[in-house]
């Protein structure tokens, strides 16, 4: 089995044991370890004893790599979209941040997981994603999403005005700070902070949240996931700002553009002993209040 590791660089030294012991239980469980090439000009000096080999950013990974695995929280996950693309390798995320929707494995559960995945015990969640199509294509080959894909002025700019056209019928126009597109995995990230609904990974829906809306009567709506969306954007600055999860581009206020669900999924790692219910009961801490303890 060929087993490869990403991952940030850390500023926090505390995360060095946990890494360890990531690549100790791979190595005992006699795997064949590849490191990305950021992950390792990282780690170099600071782990003992691994023996692994550099995975290089232009190497092919389809039927290559077996499974993914990132260390650090959920925007270390989503960096791995563009890696692994449309490729169907699973990826699981250990979580070294805060909340970890996405990235779940809890560093106190890094052996048991390890064992589950090389074992081949946990089945795979299909996420949608998003792409977005633009002229000129200003994210190149990456123009896709797993979270959201934004619309949002710049920081020096007044609010834009974002004219939505859903399957080339006019929808609404947001006054604002900008709008969220979200799949149903991003609808627990950016979207939830600005009060959209979640929405369970298998609902085949899209939300459309605005962002800090000018209108009081404008609220998020759920979409069909085969819906298409337009977009026309006026801003007094000329132009605003969009993104594709954590890439960000400025696009002058001319550029018209479309967002549709995508032709890949991404098959997300789920342990057995995990369940969409308990990631969103222990992150949100559901059932638990300060005044029972």
């Amino acid at each position: 089995m060929k087993i490869a590791v990403y991952g940030r660089p850390f500023n926090e030294p505390s995360v060095l044991p946990f890494i360890q012991q990531v690549f100790d239980n791979l190595a005992q469980h006699g795997v064949d370890i590849y490191v990305h090439q950021q992950l390792h000009e990282y780690l170099q000096d600071k782990l003992t004893t691994v023996q692994y080999k550099v995975l290089r950013p232009a190497e092919t990974l389809k039927d290559f790599i077996d499974i993914f695995i990132t260390l650090g929280g959920d925007g270390t996950l989503l960096d791995t979209v563009t890696l692994i693309r449309d490729s169907g390798i699973p990826v699981i995320g250990i979580n070294f941040g805060r909340l970890g929707f996405l990235a779940s494995v809890n560093k106190s559960d890094i052996t048991a997981a390890i064992h589950a995945v090389v074992n081949r015990q946990f089945t795979c969640d299909c996420r949608e994603l998003l792409t977005v199509d633009s002229n000129p294509n200003v994210f190149g080959s990456n123009n896709f999403a797993l979270n959201d894909v934004t619309i949002h002025k710049r920081d020096d700019a007044a609010m834009i005005i974002t004219h939505v056209f859903l399957n080339d019928e006019f929808l609404n126009s947001y006054w604002g700070d900008g709008i969220i597109i979200s799949t149903s995995t991003g609808s627990t990230a950016y979207s939830l902070s600005c009060g959209g609904p979640i929405i369970f990974p298998q609902s085949n829906s899209i939300v459309v949240t605005p962002v800090s809306p000018h209108n009081l009567n404008v609220r998020p709506i759920v979409i069909p996931d085969t819906s298409k969306l337009c977009f026309e954007v006026e801003s007094r600055s000329a132009n605003y700002i969009i993104s594709c999860d954590s890439r960000t581009e400025v696009l002058d206020q001319t550029v018209k553009f479309h967002v549709q669900k995508a032709s890949f999924q991404l098959n997300l790692i789920r342990l057995s002993n995990e369940s969409y219910l308990t990631t969103l009961r222990n992150k949100l801490l559901w059932g638990l209040d300060a005044r029972n303890y």
